[in-house]
C-alpha cells in the first residue's frame, strides 16, 4: 500500500472535486447521466434548431446506424432535461460529466473534455440570482479577489444568454499574454432558461424561472494550475499528476 505522501489526484478530479464541494455548500444536489445520448435530449429539447451548426459531423460524434439517432453527448445539459422529465421545481442541480466533440486537437481543444453544468428553477429567479451564484463560485474557487463581468453571449437554451470573465489571474487587469492583453479571461456561459426548454419538460414558463450555467473543467484546471496544453491532460504522463 502507498503511503500517502505519494498519492496523487490528477488534476482534473481535483477541480471535479473543488467545484462540486462548492455547489454543495451552496445546497446544489450532484446529479449524471449517460455520456451516450439521443438528439431529443442532446439537442431538440434544448432548443438547439434543426440547422445548427452544433449537429454537424464537424461537432458531434454520430453512432451506426444513423436511423437510432445516438451519439456521444457533446453537453452535460442534456441531463437537465432528463432531470426536469423526472422532478418538479423547486431545485438547483450541478452536472459534472464527460463530454464530446468532433473537432481537431490543439492545445485548448480535444475530443473529450469535462464540463460542470448549473440549473436553477423556482419561482421569482432573476439574472441577479445568476450573477451572485456565480461570483460565490469563482471566488470560492479562486479566491476573494475574483471580479466578474457579464457580457451578451447566445446560447440556444437560454435568453438572455451571458459570457461571464473574470479579471485575468495573472496580470490582475493589467493584460498579459494569458489574457491576451485583454485584462480578462473568459471563464464560463450562461443565461436564464429559454422558456421553450421548461415548456418541452412540462414546467410552465409563466409561473417558474430558471438559470443554467456550463463551465469548462478543464479550462479552468489549465488556468488554476497554469498548464497551457488541454492534451497534457490525457497524455497518462505521470510527470503532470505527481506534481498534484
Amino acid at each position: 500500500m502507498l503511503e500517502e505522501k505519494n498519492k496523487h489526484i490528477h488534476p482534473i478530479t481535483r477541480i471535479i472535486q473543488d467545484i462540486t464541494s462548492v455547489f454543495l455548500d451552496m445546497g446544489f444536489e450532484v446529479e449524471s447521466g449517460p455520456e451516450l445520448e439521443d438528439e431529443y435530449h442532446n439537442f431538440d429539447a434544448l432548443n438547439v434548431p434543426k440547422d445548427h451548426p452544433a449537429r454537424d459531423m464537424q461537432d458531434t460524434f454520430w453512432l451506426k446506424p444513423e436511423n437510432l439517432k445516438k451519439l456521444l453527448r457533446t453537453q452535460t445539459s442534456d441531463v437537465q432535461i432528463r432531470y426536469m422529465e423526472k422532478n418538479k421545481p423547486p431545485f438547483a442541480i450541478m452536472v459534472p460529466g464527460k463530454v464530446f466533440r468532433n473537432e481537431a486537437t490543439d492545445a485548448t481543444h480535444d475530443a473529450q473534455f469535462h464540463q460542470c453544468e448549473g440549473l436553477v428553477v423556482g419561482k421569482n429567479i432573476t439574472l441577479a440570482n445568476l450573477k451572485g451564484t456565480l461570483e460565490i463560485f469563482l471566488k470560492k474557487l479562486f479566491g476573494k479577489e475574483v471580479e466578474i463581468r457579464l457580457r451578451p453571449g447566445y446560447f440556444p437554451f437560454v435568453e438572455p444568454g451571458v459570457e461571464i470573465d473574470m479579471v485575468c489571474f495573472k496580470c490582475k487587469g493589467e493584460g498579459c499574454p494569458s489574457c491576451s492583453h485583454s485584462g480578462w479571461i473568459e471563464i464560463l456561459g450562461a443565461g436564464m432558461v429559454h422558456p421553450k426548454v421548461l415548456n418541452n419538460v412540462g414546467i410552465d414558463s409563466r409561473e417558474y424561472q430558471g438559470f443554467a450555467f456550463g463551465v469548462g473543467i478543464d479550462r479552468v484546471a489549465m488556468i488554476k494550475y497554469g498548464v497551457d496544453d488541454i492534451r497534457l491532460f490525457y497524455s497518462g504522463d505521470l510527470r503532470l499528476v505527481n506534481q498534484f
